[in-house]
Order: C-alpha cells, then structure tokens, then sequence
C-alpha cells in the first residue's frame, strides 16, 4: 500500500520511509522515550550524588558559598528531573486523545531543556568538586573546558551534521 504525505507541515515523507503520520508520530515518540531513559538515568545518578554528599563528614567544612552552590546543584537536579519527566506527565494526561504529533513536538522541546539543564547541571557538579578538592581556580578551568566539549558535541557536532545532511540531494 503506498502512503502518501498528510496537510501536516511537519510529516513530510521527505526521507522515503513509506508510513502514515500516525506511524511517524509513534515512531518519534519512541525515539524520545527511548532518550528521556537515558538522560533520566543519568540525572538520577548526579542527583543521589549530591543528596549523599549532605551526609559526609566533610560536608560541614564547606564553605557558605560552596554550601549554597551545592543547594543551587540540587535544585538544579530536581528541575532536570522534572524537565526529563514532563513529557511522560503530558502523554498520561491526553493519552488516547489523538494529539500524538503535538505531544511528539512537546516531548522534544521538554528533551532539549532538559538537556540544556543537564549541562549546566553536570557543568556545576564538576565545579563543585574541584572547587572542593582543589579550588576556585581550577575549578573554573574545569567548568570552561567541560562547557567546551559539552558545546562541540551536543551543538556543534550536531549543527554540522545538520548542515551536510540538509545538503545531500541537492545538485
């Protein structure tokens, strides 16, 4: 049976997988449940690092601004948590309700916040610790050169791809 591209703007079929919109939508719901796994994964374990570090003896030779650095990383944490989750909450809520593209667009928006938090977030706990372990200085220069790598790859790599791939097929 050969599928044809709905009024949709944002389905096309552009990339020549032969399915209907509702299969697309299904199939990039499942791309993004399949990446808020990961990324919820990963939050939940920087999350019960900073939880535990409350409970270390050293924890009280911290000084005021480190304590409330720490603070600022466990809310930090939390918001990701919640931004990673958010679309999980949307989809229970209109679930069955034929809105699956715009949950989709959703999904992805809430993912890319997410991750935009994460970097801050796994920015923050690197700092943290060197500040910690080693000082302000170095701590800075880990938080620059971790922002650079976190840039380069989740940014430009990507837009580079991007780039080279809105550019094949045309002659």
């Amino acid at each position: 049976m050969m599928l044809t591209p709905t009024d949709d703007p944002h389905d096309d079929l552009a990339d020549g997988r032969p399915e209907s919109a509702a299969q697309r939508a299904d199939r990039n719901w499942a791309d993004v449940l399949q990446e808020l796994r990961v990324l919820q994964t990963g939050t939940q374990i920087l999350t019960g690092f900073l939880l535990a570090l409350a409970f270390q003896p050293a924890f009280a030779d911290l000084s005021q601004a480190q304590r409330i650095g720490y603070l600022v990383l466990v809310s930090l944490s939390a918001v990701t948590a919640i931004l990673a989750l958010a679309p999980v909450a949307l989809h229970r809520a209109v679930f069955q309700k034929g809105v699956k593209p715009s949950t989709v667009r959703f999904g992805h928006r809430a993912l890319i916040a997410a991750l935009a938090a994460v970097a801050l977030l796994l920015g923050g706990v690197v700092a943290f610790v060197f500040d910690v372990v080693v000082g302000l200085d170095a701590a800075i220069a880990a938080a620059v050169v971790l922002g650079v790598v976190i840039l380069v790859l989740w940014v430009v790599g990507p837009a580079f791809l991007r780039r080279v791939g809105s550019g094949k097929g045309r002659r």
